[in-house]
């Protein structure tokens, strides 16, 4: 989801997201691994509370002991749902510290999802998460987007990482309970963790957060949708697959499917179990009009509701955790001012939070260089270090 909120939504500004006629979204093909499938009674349980948990082979991560948690969270309609997510334990660490992360997902298919994608190629940023190994961390990959891969929704992805926190902390054998914990993520990662930090105090508030660090912020959907116009887009791919991530979300006020002619409908099909590398090499040479029954402006207050509900310069909440946000100052995917401001409304409310900007335009070059000192603030929260601000 390294560029969601600028890609999300090509596919907003040709007037997909019309008025509810019925939607009819099309989910991706279940995982047939049976430890992935929600009981009957999931509503019974509280978020957080572990489904099931088993051992795993990381054979691609040496030095690491493996685990996977189910657990009960909640949609963004307030339902019961199953999340999962995997955990590599360092060998030889006892009650290690614990950091959730949120990987680079960009996709609509299960597969894609870091319990799989961790160990399938598919994962773009394995290499750079497993840098909290390297310091004797623990670390947690959930599958923020869901059960249906719903790329795009925000609110949903902070609630499945506190959630996946939760249950990750139950495992008694795992030994976190008691261990500080910290989310981190960049880009469409970096939008779960720094919602997940926002929702913390309502959401999750019994959980203590030792650090949230995020980066590179898809913070304002409905700004980003407008400023796209009609113009031809490298990662129309991504688009598409955001714009069918989010009616999965929101099957009644999204019905975007009802606005694709046959063409959108069969690149629907095509693409409703990709990840990201064929989502942008099937996307290259097409664009929303070739899909779009019509080319209507994006006018639908409900639409413009959703995006505002998943862009997190309109919460009105506020992280309380140490948090620490780097931006990058002229990125194109993701603005630096709609980040600031939300930043803004957080020091009014008494966060504790510093603001790095990064004076670089390059999206993925902001990650790089923002992530020694990430990884170096939550290194000194988890030794109780004063909490720096620039409020």
């Amino acid at each position: 989801m390294s560029k969601l909120a600028v890609l999300v939504l090509s596919l907003l500004s040709v007037g997909l997201f019309a008025a509810p006629v019925g939607a009819n979204p099309l989910y991706p093909t279940p995982d047939p691994d049976p430890f992935f499938t929600a009981p009957a009674d999931i509503s019974a349980l509280a978020p957080g509370d572990v489904v099931r948990t088993r051992h795993i082979n990381t054979w691609m991560y040496p030095g690491t002991e493996g685990h996977q948690v189910a657990f009960r969270s909640t949609n963004s309609a307030g339902n019961a749902i199953m999340g999962v997510t995997t955990v590599l334990m360092p060998v030889g660490v006892k009650n290690p510290p614990l950091v959730s992360y949120q990987a680079l997902i960009n996709s609509i298919g299960t597969r894609c999802n870091p319990s799989q994608s961790l160990f399938n190629g598919e994962l773009q940023d394995a290499p750079g998460a497993m840098l909290p190994l390297a310091r004797g961390w623990a670390i947690s990959f959930p599958d923020y987007l869901g059960p249906t891969v719903a790329y795009g929704a925000a609110k949903l992805s902070g609630m499945v990482t506190l959630d996946s926190v939760r249950a990750v902390q139950k495992v008694t054998e795992l030994g976190v309970g008691n261990s500080p914990v910290a989310i981190a993520g960049y880009s469409g990662g970096g939008m779960a963790t720094a919602w997940a930090g926002a929702l913390q105090p309502t959401y999750a508030p019994e959980l203590k957060l030792a650090a949230v660090v995020s980066g590179g912020i898809p913070a304002d959907l409905e700004m980003m949708a407008d400023a796209l116009g009609f113009s031809p887009h490298p990662g129309f791919g991504l688009a598409f697959a955001a714009a069918m991530g989010m009616e999965r979300e929101y099957p009644k006020e999204l019905p975007i499917s009802d606005q694709l002619n046959p063409e959108g409908l069969w690149f629907r099909e095509f693409t409703k179990d990709a990840c990201r590398r064929f989502l942008l090499f099937h996307g290259i040479l097409r664009n929303a009009d070739q899909m779009a029954a019509s080319r209507e402006l994006m006018t639908s207050e409900v639409a413009r509701g959703v995006l505002r509900e998943n862009s997190l310069v309109h919460f009105k909440g506020a992280p309380t955790a140490p948090t620490y946000i780097w931006q990058g100052k002229y990125d194109i995917l993701t603005p630096y001012e709609p980040v600031a401001q939300t930043v803004a409304h957080w020091c009014k409310s008494g966060s504790p939070v510093q603001l790095n900007t990064v004076e670089i335009s390059e999206h993925m070059t902001a990650a790089v260089a923002g992530f020694p000192d990430a990884w170096n603030y939550v290194e000194a929260r988890f030794r109780g270090e004063p909490v720096p601000t620039n409020c």
